[in-house]
Formats: structure tokens, sequence, C-alpha cells
């Protein structure tokens, strides 16, 4: 009877603990399917395990380090971390190294004894960045971003460490801002990096960089860098508005953001600025825009912009004020050159011929005999070789595209003139106006397509109809505002002192305000009547 009765007690004690294993496995799945932001953690590590395993699935760069620490290695404890987003070393040598050795000093009794991981944070973990969450979601965002998880058994909460440690590209010279005088650095694709660039250039506390999360899917890092005391504060408040008013799924570049918080998305015309200097991003920084980094891409957004930004590059700023003044008119020259010269060529060619010397008109004439396509077609054509000629040497590795670039444009050209399909002077026209469209390339989308809506305006009504085309394009651009500031000041609204840094650049003794478009908060930049003077005569320094 005694026997029997031990046994029925075993069966009654294995079905208590099958129900109890029944339940936490069902409340374990009643959490998998709740939203992530409402999971909880469990004080029990097995849980909390399978609670990751399941929402994470069968990652295979996933690395889940279970082991035991304390006297007697009666505590169990994991790490969690993806694979190649975490520096080994950080994770071996200051979270394992010390917690399993360490600890060896304390019992489980005193362990247990903890109420929170705070003893943990503040005595063991040898890591520059610590913290205590609960919220698996926040956990899970870490993670992916290359924190590591520790979680212990006994407790409804975890420690993400900072041990990020992925491969980057270094700091090298951007390809695409290239300059003879000044800083050779640019931005890389990590946002640590490029924040860190802009604090060697301002070092000021007032300097205020704020990060968010942008992207339902990607939950990409985007930080607002910004100069308090300088911006004005409802620019900051209206960026931050257009950024937390982004819902999509992906961000995946600064161009993304751009196209979501840009004034005027239907413009030809960029309101949004964008560069892979730091230099440059320190400078209007300090002239009161707000700038906008993304993760992932090394092109750093600043509003608001303004028209003739597109004609400034920074090494204006490191040499001499005449010579600048004079490349920067050859800049606005070359702008319009290559906007204006197919249309015009077009319409002298077909309704204005009188306007043509007559020497110059002969031979325009000769050129035309043997070409069997109006002026219009010729220049269309031409325009299109130049621009599949453009795409290929882009697209095609460096070596072949520049080839590509040379020859084909050489060949074709040629080619087509000796076979009497298009003009020679139509060669000459086109070519002038590709030799143009890059000195100002941040324009050069914009030039294109005008370009062409000239030619077929030109082809049709001559030159009134270029006349009411820019009419059209100079209203345009006067109705277009970035982030409330219109677009072309200082020309309009007119700004004296905004014009010093324009078409010419007044040296910089000379610029002792801030743009008044820009920001009208601290509007002095530096002291007043630092015009250098030769030094005092002899008897004068020593009196």
């Amino acid at each position: 009877m005694l026997e029997q009765g031990k046994g029925m007690f075993r069966k009654i004690i294995k079905r208590l603990r099958l129900r109890q294993i029944l339940k936490q496995s069902a409340g374990i799945k009643d959490q998998d399917q709740l939203p992530r932001e409402q999971a909880q953690l469990s004080r029990h590590l097995q849980d909390n395990l399978i609670l990751f395993r399941n929402i994470l699935g069968q990652n295979s760069d996933l690395v889940i380090r279970e082991f035991s620490f304390g006297e007697g290695e009666k505590v169990r404890a994991a790490l969690l971390f993806f694979d190649g987003l975490i520096d080994k070393k950080t994770v071996n040598e200051s979270i394992i190294r010390p917690l399993m050795y360490d600890l060896h000093l304390f019992s489980p009794q005193q362990l247990r004894r903890q109420k929170s991981l705070d003893f943990f944070k503040e005595k063991m973990v040898s890591v520059g960045e610590v913290k205590k969450i609960v919220s698996v979601d926040d956990l899970l965002n870490n993670c992916l971003y290359g924190d590591t998880i520790f979680l212990i058994d006994g407790f409804a909460e975890a420690l993400t460490i900072n041990t990020k440690g992925w491969q980057s590209r270094g700091v090298t010279e951007p390809k695409t801002e290239a300059v003879v005088r000044g800083p050779r650095e640019g931005f890389t694709e990590t946002l640590n990096i490029n924040t860190s660039l802009l604090r060697r250039k301002i070092r000021h506390p007032d300097f205020v960089i704020e990060k968010m999360q942008l992207g339902e899917k990607t939950r990409t890092d985007v930080c607002l860098a910004y100069l308090k005391g300088v911006v004005s504060p409802g620019l900051v408040e209206e960026v931050k508005s257009r950024l937390q008013g982004i819902k999509t799924d992906a961000i995946l570049e600064s161009g993304y953001i751009e196209q979501f918080i840009e004034d005027a998305p239907l413009s030809p015309f960029a309101t949004v600025a964008n560069s892979e200097k730091p230099d440059v991003v320190a400078a209007k920084l300090l002239e009161g825009r707000v700038a906008i980094l993304v993760d992932g891409t090394p092109m750093v957004l600043t509003v608001p912009m303004l028209f003739v930004e597109s004609f400034q590059t920074a090494e204006d700023y490191y040499s001499r004020p005449y010579y600048v003044s004079f490349v920067r008119f050859l800049r606005f020259f070359s702008f319009f050159v290559t906007i204006l010269a197919p249309g015009i060529y077009v319409a002298l060619t077909t309704f204005h011929q009188e306007l043509i010397p007559t020497s110059l008109l002969l031979t325009i004439a000769a050129a035309r005999e043997r070409p069997p396509f109006p002026v219009v077609v010729e220049i269309l054509i031409m325009g299109l070789f130049f621009e599949i000629i453009r795409e290929a040497g882009v697209r095609l590795p460096r070596p072949i595209g520049s080839a590509i670039s040379i020859v084909g444009a050489l060949v074709i050209g040629e080619a087509a003139v000796s076979a009497g399909l298009i003009g020679a002077p139509v060669v000459i026209v086109i070519a002038l106006t590709a030799i143009t469209s890059f000195v100002v390339i941040s324009q050069a989308d914009v030039a294109l397509l005008s370009r062409t809506l000239l030619i077929l305006v030109a082809g049709f009504l001559g030159g009134f109809g270029i006349v009411i085309f820019l009419l059209g394009l100079l209203i345009h651009l006067i109705t277009l505002r970035s982030f409330g500031t219109p677009y072309l000041a200082p020309f309009t609204p007119l700004n004296l002192s905004g014009l010093k840094d324009t078409v010419i650049r007044a040296p910089l003794w000379a610029m002792g305000t801030r743009p008044e478009a820009i920001s009208s908060v601290n509007r002095q930049r530096q002291k007043f009547g630092l015009l250098p003077r030769p030094p005092q005569k002899e008897g004068n320094r020593q009196n």
C-alpha cells in the first residue's frame, strides 16, 4: 500500500509539472502573438531565449552564447548578438571575461539578492555605454544595430551593451567635391564617424545633435545637427515635424528623406542641398542652417537651400576674393550658356537669320546644305547622343568609361559630319553646351530639362518663345521657398549685405553678418573692422 501511495504521489507531481510547463509555453505563445512593442521579458532565462528565437527566426548570423557564473557556476546567463555587427574583442574581453572569472567570488544567493541589474551595469561590464531595458522591442532594435543583449536568469530586464564593430569605409577624399586647396576628408557611410567629423569642426557646447529613427522596416538612424543660438527655433521645429511625418517602410539614403521633406516636389529645382564635405556642412551650420545626417550614406542634407548655393564651392572661401569672384562669374555665365546656347542657335537659324552677320550666315548655310533634318531635329539628336555617351561613361568602370566618353564623342561627331547627317556648327554648339554643363554640376539635371524644353519652344516660336520661357522660369523661381526661405534670396527680396557672397565673393573681413534670409538670430558672426592694415612706422611704434 505504501508503494502504491508513493507511485500515485509521483504521478500527481508529474501532472502538476506538466501543467506548469504547458502554462509557461502557452504564455510564451501568447507573447509571440502580441506586437513586439507590448511584449515583456520574463524572469526565466529559457522563456526569454525561446521568445527571441521565435521572433528572430532561424537567422544564421544570430549568436546566443549561454554560460554560467558565480560560485559553483549556478547562475545562468546568456548573450545575444549578431555576428558581423559586433566587435568580438570587446565581447570576449570586456563582457564574458569579467562575468565568468571575476564573479566567482560571489555566491548565487548574493547575486540573486540584487533587485536589479544595476550591480552588473556598474561593477562588472567594462564597456562605455550600457543601458538597462525592459521592452523587448527596444532590445531587438538595439541588437539589430550592433549592441549585445545580456540576460540573466531571475531578472525580468536586460542590459544592452554597445559593442558595435562592423566593417566600414575610412575617411577619404570625396569624389564629387574635389578641391585644390582645403580639407580632403569626406563623410562616410557610418553615422558616428560623420557626427565626429562635425564635432571636430564645431567645438562648442551649443552644437546640438539629435537622433531619431525613420523607416518602419529599416529603422534607419537619422541625426539633426544645428547650432543653438544661431539657428531659428522655428526652423528646427519645422524640420523635426516634417521628418516625424515620414511614414514609410525604408529609408536607405538621404535622397529618400529629401523627396519627403522638400517644399516643391513637382519643381525640377532642388530645395534641399546636399554635400559630403564636413567643412561645407559646418560652414552652413554656422550660418544658421540645419543638417540632416542619415546612417548608411555620406551625403548630408542641409536646409534651407538658396539657388546661389549651387554656384559656391568650399574652395571659394580658402582663396583670395578677386580670383574667386571671376570664377563665380564664369559659373553663372556657363550655366546660362548650357541652357540658352542650343535654343538661341535654333531660333537664329530658323526664324531670325537677319540677326546673324552675313559672313557667318553664309558659313552656316554652306554647312546646312547636306544635312536632311531641320535644325531642331539635329540639335535634339546630337543632344541625345551626348547624354547616352555621358551616362555610359558614368556607369561603366572608370578606365573604360573615360575612354568611351572621349572616343565616342569624337567618333560619332566626326562621322555624323562626314556622312552629312549633322552640320558642323551643330556639333560645335552641342560640344560647348556639354562642357559648360559640367561647370555647375549640382544643377546639371535642371539644365538638361530646361535646355530641352527651350529647344522645342525656340523651334516653334523662335526668340519670342525663348523670352516667354525665361519669364515663366523666373516667375517659378521667385515663387519657390525652401523651408519658408525665398529661393532667390538675396536677389529677391533684395538684400544688399547678402550680395557680398553671390556673383562676387567679398573679402572675409567684409562679411561680418550672417545671411539675413537664413537666420535672424544672432546675425553678427565676427567683429567689425577686421580689415588688415600694415604695421605702423618705426617712429610711431617707439612713441
